[in-house]
C-alpha cells in the first residue's frame, strides 16, 4: 500500500529539472482519480497544476444529436483529439520553453453536468501539470497517443466493493436517488470500468491502495 507523501515525493521529482513534465493518473470510474490528483496539486502548490480529462466531455446538447446521450462517459462521448492537442500544447509551453504562454483548459462541473471553456489558466512558470481521467492509457487511437504525451502514468485499482461505494454515492451527491445511482453505476459505468481496467498494464506505477484514504 502506497503512502500518500510518498507519491507526493514521486510527483515532485518530475519537475525538479524545470522542465514542462505531465503526469497521468487513470483509473475506472469511482477510483478516487480525481481525488489524488487534487491532493497531489495541492500538496505541490504553484509547482503543479490540475488538468482533468473530463473537461473534453462533449456537451450534452451533441451527445442526443448524436445518439450517444445514455452511454455519457464512454470513449466517444469524449472529444479526444482536442484532449491530446491540449495535451501536446501544455508540453510545449513550459518553463524551458522560450516565448511560452499561458495555456487555457476546459473544466467539467458536474453540478451543471458540461463542461467549461478555458477555466484552468496553465501558466508556463508551472513544471508539473497533473492529468486525470478513465482513457489515458487506452491503445485505441486517437486515445493511443495519450499515453506518448505523459511522462509517467499512474493506474488507481482500489477494491471493487470501494470503487462502487464511491461511484453511488457521487452519484447521489449529485442529484439521482438510490435506484438510479446504483443502475448508472451498474451499467454504462460498469461496461467503462471493465474497459479502463484492461489498460492497466500500459501504466508505470499501479496503486491497489492508498493509506491515506481517498473518498
Amino acid at each position: 500500500m502506497a503512502e500518500f507523501t510518498e507519491l507526493v515525493a514521486r510527483a515532485d521529482r518530475l519537475a525538479e529539472d524545470g522542465r514542462r513534465r505531465v503526469l497521468g493518473i487513470a483509473g475506472a470510474p469511482g477510483a478516487g482519480k480525481s481525488t489524488l490528483a487534487q491532493r497531489l496539486a495541492e500538496a505541490l502548490g504553484e509547482r503543479a497544476v490540475l488538468v482533468g480529462m473530463d473537461g473534453f466531455h462533449l456537451a450534452q446538447r451533441e451527445l442526443e444529436r448524436l445518439g450517444r446521450a445514455e452511454r455519457k462517459g464512454a470513449p466517444d462521448t469524449f472529444d479526444a483529439h482536442g484532449y491530446l492537442d491540449l495535451l501536446r500544447r501544455l508540453r510545449a509551453n513550459g518553463p524551458d520553453t522560450p516565448g511560452a504562454v499561458t495555456v487555457y483548459a476546459p473544466e467539467f462541473r458536474r453540478e451543471i453536468e458540461e463542461p467549461v471553456a478555458c477555466a484552468v489558466p496553465v501558466s508556463p512558470d508551472t513544471p508539473l501539470v497533473i492529468t486525470e481521467g478513465n482513457y489515458l492509457l487506452l491503445a485505441e487511437k486517437p486515445w493511443s497517443g495519450v499515453r506518448d504525451a505523459l511522462d509517467e502514468a499512474w493506474f488507481l485499482a482500489p477494491a471493487e466493493d470501494l470503487r462502487l461505494s464511491r461511484l453511488i454515492a457521487r452519484h447521489r451527491a449529485f442529484g439521482r436517488t438510490e435506484s438510479q445511482a446504483r443502475l448508472r453505476a451498474l451499467g454504462s459505468d460498469q461496461d467503462n470500468a471493465i474497459r479502463v481496467n484492461s489498460t492497466h498494464e500500459r501504466a508505470d506505477l499501479v496503486l491497489t491502495g492508498i493509506s491515506s484514504t481517498l473518498s
